[in-house]
């Protein structure tokens, strides 16, 4: 497992997205390249193609993974009001856009999922790296100060 360098929240709002876009991850320094499609021949696009092997593409939720998740959301939810409704928004048409339109009338519900969808697209995209090889290094590491004399304590606490 090679440990990586990279900004997991980015990643993460990238595979949650819904534009239409191809983002691409470095596997060497950890940015992400984003092509536009209105070009074929940007500069970003001709460093995918001139070195494939460093690059892999992010991939993005689709509808049916993001159904998913409202439903199994719902597993978790016991409001006898809100259960029934928000079940009823993900079998009809556009079934997102009906969930999310009828979670605002439930402001502690819609928080709730707000955290549940976070938690559940983190474990997804650190599963994702994971079968890459690839293991997000951590912010900071917990720092043990027992038996650090106080000036190299104040310098290291100074550069992080």
């Amino acid at each position: 497992m090679r440990t990586f360098t990279l900004d997991l929240d980015a990643l993460i709002q990238l595979i949650n997205g819904r534009e239409q876009q191809e983002n691409w991850l470095d596997l060497e320094s950890g940015k992400v390249l984003t092509l536009p499609a209105e070009d074929p021949y940007s500069d970003e696009r001709q460093q995918v193609e001139l070195d494939p092997d460093r690059y892999i593409q992010i991939p993005n939720l689709d509808v049916p993974q993001r159904v998913a998740m409202r439903e199994s959301f719902l597993f978790t939810l016991d409001d006898l009001h809100a259960h029934p409704l928000l079940s009823a928004a993900l079998t009809g048409r556009r079934p997102l856009r009906a969930f999310d339109y009828e979670i605002e009338s439930f402001p502690a519900i819609r928080e709730q999922w707000q955290a549940y969808e976070l938690k559940q697209l983190r474990e997804y995209t650190l599963n994702w790296l994971y079968e890459l090889g690839l293991e997000p290094a951590p912010d900071k590491l917990p720092l043990d100060t027992r038996g650090i004399p106080r000036d190299i304590l104040r310098r290291l606490t100074k550069s992080a």
